[in-house]
């Protein structure tokens, strides 16, 4: 019966045709072609039919449109040399800043305290007196540890405590040691490539400070106790 309409299906295909088709397209060919066609056609999987499917939208305008997550992918670079340089500076710098700034910060307490006090004591001697009392203080706390830090990590914290006292150091051993021992100590300082008298600009010169306290203050709990800040 398939065979017989398959002929049927050549016949009128080959009466319609162009004579230049009927060259080409030999007959058997057509007839084996129609009787796999079917076969070939059903052994295909067909398309089901699915419902609807929920998936994640957002507003954007007044449009409800489909969004879907990106998984994160990670793009990396080779530093270039300068780009190196800075780093090992920054790092150098902050980490400077995590060892001296808890000794800036007590150290600045403490002679915040000091000039507190100083306020109400009359006649210079009982001040001299009221000074050494409190310089054996610090020298009981610090003298140790101050003495394993390096020149840099000095240097470091001669600025922290400016900003912890709103003063440089020389004008601190200045006010209570004497002008004199103030310029000795800048002496020994300048021989060591520093500095008693430098400034402290958390706005410009030392933004970079000023942030790497700030972070240092909130990873350990720290409030803001300096003087310039309370001003």
């Amino acid at each position: 019966m398939l065979m017989f309409v398959a002929k049927k299906i050549i016949q009128i295909l080959f009466n319609h045709a162009p004579t230049r088709m009927r060259t080409i397209i030999p007959a058997p060919v057509l007839i084996l072609t129609l009787i796999i066609l079917p076969f070939v056609s059903f052994a295909q999987p067909g398309l089901k039919e699915t419902g609807p499917k929920e998936v994640e939208a957002i507003v954007y305008f007044g449009d409800t449109i489909p969004y879907n997550l990106l998984n994160t992918h990670w793009v990396n670079c080779k530093l270039t040399t300068a780009q190196k340089e800075a780093l090992a500076k920054y790092n150098r710098l902050r980490n400077a800043i995590y060892v001296t700034y808890p000794y800036a910060r007590k150290a600045g307490a403490v002679l915040n305290d000091i000039n507190a006090h100083l306020e109400g004591i009359s006649g210079n001697k009982k001040q001299r007196e009221y000074i050494q009392s409190r310089e054996k203080e610090l020298k009981k706390e610090f003298t140790t540890p101050l003495t394993n830090l390096s020149i840099y990590q000095g240097k470091v914290l001669m600025k922290l405590i400016n900003r912890e006292t709103g003063n440089n150091c020389y004008n601190i051993i200045k006010e209570y040691k004497g002008g004199l021992t103030a310029r000795l100590y800048q002496t020994v300082a300048f021989f060591f490539n520093s500095n008693l008298k430098q400034p402290y600009d958390p706005q410009k010169e030392d933004l970079v400070i000023e942030k790497i306290v700030i972070e240092v203050q909130k990873l350990y709990g720290f409030s803001e106790i300096s003087k310039k800040a309370n001003l």
